[in-house]
């Protein structure tokens, strides 16, 4: 097999800790497999802004640039919130995410069976729930211009955020997701509020002129605050939803609690030259070196990882088989854990999923 190179960016909070559990297990995978996986470190987040007084230091960039893939653990947490907005830790994931024009954001929030009653809904309602969240990434209000707080001349203060998308990052997106559809039960929903932001009227207009593009996909439609309350009442009648940065953000945070935990979830950002792994959850400074992350979404971002940069399916396979038979085990992090269970900490539970690759 070739060499692959794989830039880690464990980040802030919980970031090292659950870095290092997929690392552990990427290692194990090319010592097994005969693969070259060249795996450095990097900075960014409030550790790069420490180290450098930036979030994103160009080094970390040009790095980026350069490797096959990125894998990110976490940024941000108390220690950081007061600096100024521009060097806040937030700013470098923002900011990776525009550099790499990562414009396809993809979040599977697919429940494991053997977590069902984790979920704080109904076993009736959450089982079976399977859904993939395609979010836009690198546009919509988190980047639009002009941004802002101005003083007025009476003294106050405005806040200015802008919600813009263009034609052509709305079809971008809209065909990832169809593609993404088209692979599975062929059901597409984009939700918007089209009723009452022009930009995401636009929004849809374009996204029923993509789709005739591909009859085989159902689409419809739905507006977000009926999309929010639909996840919670019957989330098995989604499939694939598309929608804008902030609406994906907050509906695949939603979406995650379906499946038990946001430990659980992993995430993969894509552009047309690159791509970057993530968790879907924070850095969660509450249970920094307490060695009780949940290191599972990050092990199956590495997965996702291993599919859709590096194109081995068949790894990416074996991690999502070890990591369903550790959870047939019974081993549960803090985050997860049910009455019957064996409760394990981080490091404990890297080590079952390396166990179980071993003997599959």
């Amino acid at each position: 097999m070739s060499s692959k190179s794989i830039l880690l960016l464990p980040g802030d909070g919980i970031g090292p800790e659950i870095v290092a559990e997929a690392r552990k297990v990427l290692t194990w995978l090319a010592q097994q497999s005969g693969l070259t996986l060249v795996m450095e470190e990097g900075l960014i987040g409030g550790a790069a802004y420490d180290a450098t007084g930036n979030p994103l230091p160009e080094e970390t960039l040009q790095r980026a640039r350069a490797c096959d893939a990125v894998l990110l653990g976490a940024v941000g947490g108390p220690k950081w919130e007061p600096l100024p907005y521009e060097v806040r830790p937030e700013r470098g994931l923002l900011g990776i995410r525009k550099a790499l024009d990562l414009y396809c954001n993809l979040r599977p929030a697919k429940l494991f069976s053997q977590l069902v009653d984790a979920s704080t809904l109904k076993r009736e309602v959450v089982e079976g729930t399977d859904i993939m969240v395609v979010r836009e990434l690198s546009s919509g209000i988190y980047f639009g211009q002009p941004r802002g707080v101005q003083t007025l001349a009476d003294g106050s203060r405005l806040g200015i955020n802008t919600l813009s998308y263009s034609t052509s990052e709305i079809e971008r997106i809209a065909r990832s997701a169809f593609e993404v559809a088209r692979k599975r039960q062929k059901k597409l929903c984009s939700v918007d509020k089209a009723n009452v932001l022009e930009a995401t009227e636009l929004w849809r207009e374009v996204v029923i002129a993509v789709g005739k593009e591909y009859p085989d996909v159902a689409l419809s439609h739905m507006y977000v605050d009926n999309a929010a309350m639909q996840l919670i009442r019957n989330p098995r009648q989604f499939d694939v939803i598309v929608t804008t940065n902030m609406f994906g953000d907050i509906l695949s945070d939603e979406a995650s609690m379906l499946t038990g935990s946001i430990g659980m979830l992993p995430s993969a950002s894509l552009g047309d030259t690159a791509a970057l792994y993530e968790p879907i959850h924070g850095s969660a400074p509450d249970i920094v070196g307490l060695g009780v992350a949940n290191p599972l979404a990050t092990i199956l971002s590495a997965a996702m990882m291993l599919r859709h940069s590096l194109a081995l399916p068949e790894l990416a396979d074996r991690v999502e088989t070890a990591v369903n038979r550790v959870l047939d085990q019974g081993l549960r992090t803090p985050d997860i854990m049910q009455t019957g269970m064996q409760k394990v900490g981080t490091v404990a539970m890297g080590d079952a999923v390396v166990a179980a690759l071993s003997e599959s």
